[in-house]
């Protein structure tokens, strides 16, 4: 099987496994022979191996039967300079492990995920809803003083949480090579801490996680519920803060909105700098357009872009970033193919299904957000029970708003809203409407948010 094969069999799991976990885990492995029944891939580290042995193995190998491989097993090669081999059985058996201190020398002691090349702060496209967040997390990677502790990371798919944290990652590890640099989402954080009880080695995973000069957690909202690892976590968490080492966490929400994260994981999450990176605008869609659009010209020599065409993409591809880039790739390549320019019209052809699925659908807990963030109340006071006229008058601005933008039911807008009664709803939309037509303070409030939402 030539490496072409395996490239195309490796694609063709992508819909299987999902984009992000075949970034992650799918394209670095390197198929280095196919030979007696057994698949040998290299991979960086063990713990990669070990990880694609128990979610991947029986995706990969039959993937590779139906191309007509005759593949009984896979085995992962750690470290062609050594000879290290790990063999993994399609089907894993309960084969006596390693001991965690003898698979993290072979890991340098970091077993991390793989960080992507592509996601620098060069590759970063900076607008105002991201610019703090790109400014704290440039502080960070200059690798000063800890000035603020944790940095926390937070907001919606596809704009650009992961992609900060990649960036840190990669400029410390540019500017300081001598630091411990841990980057790890928290499920893998969970599944080294539930081997290391298995394996009784719970020290051995205390004594390596303390000893990193950085920490840095992905999507920490994944251990909510999970009550030991929450515990590990607590600990790992404080013990790294006393030595005064830097920890950046990311979440798909704030702190004091993560459901079933203990209350003092959320204490100390938020005695440190918590940035929000908003959803993006037409300037910053454009901006991410702009430069996708010049890196791609250089890929497809000849091919022309009519004027207008990435201003229409930013204007109604608005759901996000990953979105918006797979839109482009995509016109790119037909236009490549069919050897065409790059028109208005090509671009509505080539991405009619992105479009339609496009369009603006706005969601309660949007409005909610957005109604929060322009009165600055919190989000739990707003959906929660406070009676207090600065509460209640955003918290009705919600309803009203709700029940004019979206499709949903006014008992499905009250089960958003606390569980409240329909009849609460109606009352509260019935006053916003009363007092806007007085109020022109009110008024402006309600146009202001509407074209924010509907933008």
């Amino acid at each position: 099987m030539t490496n072409e094969t395996w490239g195309q069999i490796r694609e063709g799991l992508i819909n299987r496994v999902g984009r992000n976990n075949y970034t992650t885990w799918i394209e670095p492995l390197k198929l280095s022979q196919l030979r007696n029944g057994v698949a040998l891939f290299e991979v960086p580290t063990s713990f990669f191996g070990d990880w694609v042995q128990r979610n991947y193995a029986d995706h990969i190998r039959n993937h590779l039967v139906t191309s007509g491989a005759p593949v009984e097993r896979l085995e992962f090669l750690v470290g062609a300079e050594n000879g290290a081999v790990r063999s993994v059985a399609a089907k894993p058996t309960a084969a006596p492990r390693a001991p965690v201190r003898a698979r993290a020398a072979a890991e340098d002691d970091l077993p991390g995920a793989p960080l992507d090349a592509r996601f620098t702060f060069d590759s970063f496209v900076v607008g105002k809803p991201n610019e703090l967040a790109h400014a704290a997390a440039r502080r960070v990677a200059e690798g000063g003083p800890v000035t603020f502790n944790p940095l926390f990371l937070y907001g919606g798919v596809g704009l650009g949480k992961t992609h900060l944290m990649h960036a840190i990652a990669h400029e410390l590890r540019e500017r300081q090579p001598e630091l411990r640099v841990l980057y790890l989402s928290a499920e893998q954080f969970m599944y080294r801490f539930i081997q290391a009880l298995r394996d009784k080695q719970v020290m051995d995973f205390k004594s390596l996680f303390r000893s990193v000069d950085v920490l840095m957690v992905d999507d920490v909202q994944f251990i909510a519920g999970k009550d030991s690892t929450q515990e590990e976590f607590f600990h790992t968490f404080n013990a790294l803060v006393d030595q005064n080492k830097q920890i950046i966490i990311s979440a798909d929400r704030a702190p004091g909105e993560i459901r079933d994260l203990e209350d003092r994981i959320k204490s100390r999450l938020q005695c440190g700098l918590v940035v929000d990176l908003h959803p993006t605008d037409y300037e910053l869609r454009l901006g991410i357009l702009q430069q996708k659009a010049e890196f791609y010209r250089g890929q497809y020599r000849g091919l022309t872009i009519s004027q207008g065409v990435l201003e229409f993409l930013a204007h109604r591809i608005t759901t996000n970033v990953r979105v918006l880039e797979g839109a482009l790739t995509r016109l790119f390549a037909f236009a490549s193919l069919v050897g065409r320019e790059i028109t208005l019209d090509l671009a509505q052809d080539c991405l009619a299904d992105i479009l339609r699925a496009s369009d603006r659908k706005l969601t309660i807990e949007e409005i909610q957000r957005k109604v929060a963030e322009h009165y600055n109340v919190r989000l739990s006071d707003l959906i929660g029970p406070k009676r207090l006229r600065t509460i209640a008058r955003p918290r009705q601005v919600a309803m009203y708003l709700a029940k004019q933008l979206t499709a949903r039911s006014l008992p499905e807008i009250g089960r958003r809203f606390g569980g409240r009664d329909h009849t609460t709803i109606m009352h509260g939309v019935r006053k916003i409407e009363e007092l806007a037509a007085t109020d022109s303070q009110l008024a402006d409030d309600l146009q202001l948010l509407k074209r924010l939402l509907q933008g």
